[in-house]
């Protein structure tokens, strides 16, 4: 059976920390940054982690069981 391949685009945006979770960046902080705020720019700078009910389709996307 061939190995499974890791999804090139979520490889670029999901970490594993060192406990296993995952870390993922804030959408809305690439373009038209004037209107917004800078304590929403800011905000958006800091990681999160994904939300529980999404982990399981970023593992599949990352090819971790």
């Amino acid at each position: 059976m061939p190995k499974m391949k890791t999804n090139s685009g979520s490889k670029k945006r999901f970490a594993l920390t060192g406990t296993g979770k995952i870390k993922r960046k804030h959408a809305f902080k690439s373009h038209i940054l004037t209107k917004k705020t800078t304590k929403q720019k800011r905000n958006l700078q800091h990681t999160d982690l994904v939300d529980k009910s999404n982990v399981g389709s970023v593992r599949s996307l990352l090819a971790l069981k």
